[in-house]
């Protein structure tokens, strides 16, 4: 999928009537260039390996490929703005070089913004949902699409202990209704926000079953969602599974918000991921004859 393509994309999600069969959603192929994400850090700090494992991720189907160069695990630092250019800018200038796929930039820095923008990116994906200093300005300036993630605290922190007085899913609508506000009101278009509820991002394992359960709720909002399950902790706590052998889980769970309406999946594996969700979409449109089938 090539930036028109996704854009295209994106519109039609507006259009969508709110009792439409879900379609089948984008992947989102996963490439961090860090050395310490929770799956895959180091495995793709040099631009040339992260390249080729980006073109592997093409030649599976992926529709958008997720770079960052700083790491939002649980109990991660922040690292400078020089360091953060230095290991996405040269993966997206040669991936944009040799292909038009859909580059999306995981990021809450303004100045990584609008470098990777200029670089060849076409949709920012932040984790503080433009609560950075200047990234909301910057974030309308660039005018290219914004996925705004809900996270409580920050993610050298999140995990202790967080609680919702409130509860989770009344605590997320709150915080997504304050975020689109202030987006508008800075003159970003409504039609370039994507939601992500933050599973994994500051609530325990109640919380992220929960928030998947009741995905369908955040549908009032007439926005895309994005859901970034993939290998994370609450699946290993409950399958008792450590990172690398979380396959089954993580499909499990995109598959079921596929048939909530979740409109990306953010996957580290896509093939697997692509299959399902193919797999799931034909039983959606049943109804549709299937070409040369006898059966």
């Amino acid at each position: 999928m090539d930036s028109k393509q996704f854009m295209s994309w994106l519109k039609h999600q507006h259009q969508l009537m709110p009792d439409s069969l879900p379609e089948k959603p984008l992947i989102m192929g996963i490439l961090n260039v860090t050395p310490d994400s929770f799956s895959d850090g180091g495995q793709f700090l040099s631009a040339n390996h992260a390249c080729e494992h980006a073109f592997q991720l093409i030649t599976q189907g992926v529709d958008i490929i997720d770079i960052g160069g700083q790491s939002t695990r649980p109990g991660a630092q922040q690292i400078s703005v020089d360091a953060e250019l230095k290991r996405v800018i040269p993966v997206i200038e040669q991936i944009r070089f040799d292909s038009d796929i859909c580059i999306s930039i995981d990021t809450n820095k303004p100045e990584v913004m609008e470098a990777a923008v200029n670089a060849g990116a076409n949709l920012i994906n932040d984790v503080y949902a433009l609560r950075t200093g200047g990234a909301l300005a910057m974030a309308a300036k660039l005018a290219v699409p914004i996925c705004l993630m809900h996270m409580q605290g920050e993610p050298e922190n999140m995990q202790n202990e967080p609680y919702y007085s409130e509860g989770v899913l009344p605590a997320i609508i709150n915080f997504f209704k304050e975020r689109i506000t202030e987006c508008e009101r800075q003159g970003i278009n409504r039609q370039n926000i994507i939601l992500d509820p933050g599973f994994g991002f500051g609530k325990r394992v109640q919380d992220n079953l929960l928030l998947v359960k009741k995905l369908d709720i955040f549908a009032s909002f007439g926005l895309p969602l994005l859901l970034g399950a993939s290998r994370k902790s609450t699946i290993g706590v409950i399958l008792g599974k450590e990172v690398d052998d979380r396959l089954i889980g993580s499909i499990t769970v995109a598959v079921y918000a596929a048939l909530k309406g979740v409109g990306i999946i953010r996957t580290h594996d896509v093939d697997e991921t692509k299959q399902a969700l193919h797999m799931i979409n034909m039983i959606c449109h049943a109804d549709v004859p299937f070409p040369g089938s006898i059966e």
